[in-house]
């Protein structure tokens, strides 16, 4: 026990992740100390607030709905039971998880390119403005990409050294990403090809890739399961986690998003971009409404795109284009939310020096690092699934925010990659005179 427990709290974890909680708790307490829910977070404190006075998970009093993964409310709302609701002690909370990631960082990159390179790459994580922003709000990006990497982390590991507990983990945490967003299950997917292909390639033995499978899809399901029943209950339709592609989707794809230069290529509202099909579900549409409702949105995005087809590539170009975007126009952070703080100024002129910088050297860390791509390969189908989907719905700083960790650790491939260029380079100068040395010691003994 205690030598597991020294495994886990060494020197580097700690430093790493003491400093990461140090950030954002400074974080909370200056930029996001006059912060209050509203947006998406006021929607997950509004389920929270009808989990625990109504024993219903309601967006509406008394009236179930499934338009939210349950994950994020669920804990909004045990944090509320046991420490008072305040918005603050959940931030806090997120202060950890975001430390957590920073060490989840740390040890990815110290066991693909050695200690010293996994201390700067969570030393790092521990100050990079687009992985602490979003622990002083209470949207559920920070609990998502904590369990994505973790999940990654997780597969690694399995790929290393194969063992039925990290296989029961990665299941855990697959089921927990899932119930965070729906489109954690699009993960599973992902897992399933990516452990057939290193089967196929005889990278990992065949009794591992099924046991594997078998396991976390198994574990995925049976957790997803008793969620997925109780939608049928409250809709009698087949939804998995919750709906809410649809919303995205008429606001994505609308001929406000072209005509309106402020709109461009991101995402309006319905009861702004479609009111005529806003208008046709009452005001409390909750669970089959919600179904109904979602159908309805998605029929119309789909009309849309096929009447737009023109301008389809230039608008999915832009929805690439603005994945990438140096800041972040999100309403609701409070960086946006109280720009005249000066350390809200910090923050941002932070993210303008960081952010380049950190984009440049994991793209030649995404280079430099390609003949290791056994190692990476479950990394890079994690990057292009947020990259395919932020192109498919729309492109915004927040969505890139489950592959910041992923960047900052191509990141570190490519410092590894310079410090191992310096090192040859050094030996290679130092073997000459060490040559010499020898020729004159010899001549010498003669």
């Amino acid at each position: 026990m205690k030598k597991a427990l020294r495994s886990i709290f060494t020197p580097p974890i700690i430093i790493v992740f003491g400093l990461a909680v140090v950030v954002r708790f400074i974080y909370n307490m200056t930029a996001a100390a006059m912060y209050f829910p509203e947006h998406d977070s006021l929607t997950y404190q509004t389920i929270a607030y009808s989990i625990l006075r109504e024993h219903c998970y309601c967006l509406l009093p008394h009236l179930p709905t499934v338009d939210r993964a349950p994950l994020w409310p669920a804990i909004i709302a045990v944090v509320y039971a046991l420490l008072g609701d305040q918005d603050r002690k959940v931030r806090m909370l997120l202060c950890v998880v975001g430390a957590i990631t920073c060490v989840l960082v740390y040890c990815f990159s110290r066991d693909l390119f050695g200690k010293r390179i996994g201390l700067f790459a969570g030393l790092l994580a521990a100050v990079y403005p687009y992985l602490y922003i979003y622990d002083g709000w209470l949207y559920s990006e920070s609990v998502y990409t904590c369990l994505l990497l973790a999940f990654c982390y997780t597969i690694y590991r399995i790929q290393r050294r194969p063992h039925w507990s990290l296989m029961v983990l990665g299941g855990v945490l697959l089921a927990a990403l899932s119930l965070t967003r729906p489109n954690g299950l699009g993960i599973l997917a992902f897992f399933v090809l990516w452990a057939l292909f290193l089967g196929w390639r005889k990278l990992l033995a065949w009794r591992t890739v099924l046991q594997s499978v078998i396991i976390i899809s198994g574990i995925t399901i049976v957790i997803i399961a008793p969620w997925t029943v109780r939608n049928y209950m409250v809709t009698k339709s087949f939804v998995p986690i919750a709906v809410g592609d649809g919303k995205v989707l008429i606001g994505a794809y609308n001929d406000m998003i072209l005509q309106r230069p402020q709109y461009l290529a991101i995402w309006v509202n319905p009861p702004e971009s479609r009111p005529s099909v806003y208008n046709k579900f009452p005001a409390n549409c909750a669970g089959s409404c919600e179904v109904a409702r979602e159908q309805a949105y998605k029929a119309d995005a789909e009309h849309w795109v096929k009447t737009h087809t023109n301008e389809m590539p230039r608008l999915l170009a832009l929805h690439f284009i603005n994945l990438w975007q140096i800041d972040t126009q999100e309403a609701d952070l409070p960086i946006n939310r109280f720009p005249h703080q000066r350390s809200s100024q910090l923050i941002v002129l932070m993210i303008r020096i960081f952010t380049p910088i950190v984009f440049l050297l994991a793209a030649i860390g995404l280079i430099v690092t390609r003949k290791r791509w056994p190692d990476l390969l479950f990394f890079y189908l994690n990057i292009l699934f947020t990259i395919a989907y932020s192109v498919f719905f729309y492109g915004m700083a927040r969505f890139r925010a489950p592959i910041e960790p992923m960047l900052l650790i191509l990141g570190a491939g490519a410092v590894w990659w310079i410090t191992e260029k310096f090192r040859k380079r050094e030996m290679h100068e130092k073997k000459p005179d060490e040559r010499e040395t020898r020729t004159s010691v010899s001549v010498t003994h003669s």
